[in-house]
């Protein structure tokens, strides 16, 4: 009977412990740049239509900004 109650005393202390790490928020989920992101510039390439960063977009000779070479190089052909 003895070792019944010490496997219900270890099990209710493993929950215990268990639980109390559900509430605190991993470091690796934690994001380091959220505090200091700051919104950028969204542009759409012309030939697929997706949406992505100013930064990230290449110039065209057209003044139209592409998401990569290959729409680059598509646009400039028609």
């Amino acid at each position: 009977m003895k070792y019944l109650i010490l496997l219900v005393v270890v099990l209710v202390v493993l929950w215990l412990l268990r639980s109390g790490r559900r509430d605190e928020t991993p470091p690796a989920r934690k994001r380091k740049d959220a505090p200091n992101a700051s919104p950028q510039d969204m542009v759409q390439c012309p030939v697929c239509l997706v949406h992505l960063p100013r930064s990230d977009a290449l110039p065209g000779p057209d003044g139209q900004l592409y998401c990569c070479a290959a729409h680059r190089l598509r646009a400039q052909e028609k």
